[in-house]
């Protein structure tokens, strides 16, 4: 999914001021009134996770990918969303014919006015290249990198449908083509949210969260350095909410600097925040499975979000 362990977009400056000492006062912490904040089904998400697996390997091309974009579109619908495709077609720089790719949107919510945006990638590695021993040419399971943040943003779909917001429009994102380039070949990752962004300029939510690699047992997420970087306001106040609610796979510090489906939000000047857990033992290998992965890690998650969106995103005026 990613290239490299790390990969610098922006320069950073060293941060030497705690980040929570900076962080603006949520709605929760500002004392005003509050929404009720739905519960988040963690076994739910985690059967969701495991039904993604259990397709097979998701990488463009395969019998998996078709069988998991039927499965998105059968399971939004039945959401209750407005789902828009965006199909498109890329050359295969590693072999011959093309790769037939499609992101969708499902919107929630009120059809104009403020609008938030939550995204992961749906599909996985066509290459385990980090297995043990050596790397070997066969696509990995994806249970955490795929599977996981898709399986919290569909329990919040369900979420979205069952307790309607009424004020702020929801845009659930579902990225193809994030994990196709071979290491080292920064030109053939992110394919959908760089063609996504490409082909709707015009789309200008008032914010994006990226979900990836969020379902790890003993989940760790940091404060990835792009974002931090472009988008510090946004960043602060996610883990701030994290803290109040007492989430603790969020550490208040900074982490690597990664190259995801956020940069090309970053890049196109709305604030970003990738929510990953990169210290991932079995990253592109053949044991990222439903086994390394546990409810809990994907319910910390969605319980943030769905705080995010039920209190503090809510309260908040559109940008212009």
């Amino acid at each position: 999914m990613i290239t490299g362990r790390v990969f610098t977009v922006f320069g950073l400056a060293t941060f030497l001021l705690s980040p929570l000492a900076m962080a603006p006062l949520s709605a929760a912490s500002q004392g005003a009134v509050q929404e009720e904040v739905p519960a988040f089904d963690a076994q739910e998400a985690f059967s969701l996770l495991k039904a993604q697996v259990e397709m097979g390997p998701r990488n463009p091309g395969s019998k998996g990918h078709a069988a998991c974009l039927q499965w998105l579109r059968r399971e939004l619908k039945a959401a209750g969303a407005r789902i828009q495709e965006h199909p498109f077609s890329v050359k295969d720089p590693y072999g011959e014919g093309s790769l037939h790719l499609t992101n969708l949107k499902a919107s929630f919510g009120p059809r104009g006015g403020s609008r938030v945006a939550l995204a992961a990638h749906w599909d996985t590695r066509p290459r385990a290249d980090q297995q043990p021993g050596g790397g070997v040419d066969r696509p990995i399971p994806g249970a955490n990198d795929g599977a996981s943040g898709v399986a919290v943003l569909m329990e919040l779909a369900r979420v979205l449908h069952e307790y309607p917001l009424e004020e702020l429009g929801v845009d659930l994102l579902f990225f193809d083509g994030e994990d196709y380039g071979r290491e080292g070949d920064t030109s053939f990752y992110l394919l959908g949210s760089k063609r996504f962004q490409r082909d709707f300029p015009e789309y200008r939510p008032r914010l994006l969260i990226l979900l990836d690699m969020v379902g790890g047992k003993n989940l760790s997420i940091s404060m990835e350095r792009n974002g931090l970087q472009r988008a510090p306001e946004l960043t602060y106040q996610v883990f701030s909410r994290a803290a109040e609610l007492g989430l603790g796979a969020f550490v208040n510090e900074p982490g690597p600097a990664l190259l995801d489906d956020h940069i090309p939000f970053l890049l196109s000047g709305i604030p970003a925040v990738d929510l990953i857990d990169f210290d991932y033992p079995q990253w592109h290998t053949l044991q990222d499975d439903p086994a390394a992965c546990s409810p809990r890690s994907l319910e910390q998650v969605g319980k943030l979000l769905l705080a995010l969106l039920y209190q503090d995103f809510s309260s908040v005026p559109a940008r212009h």
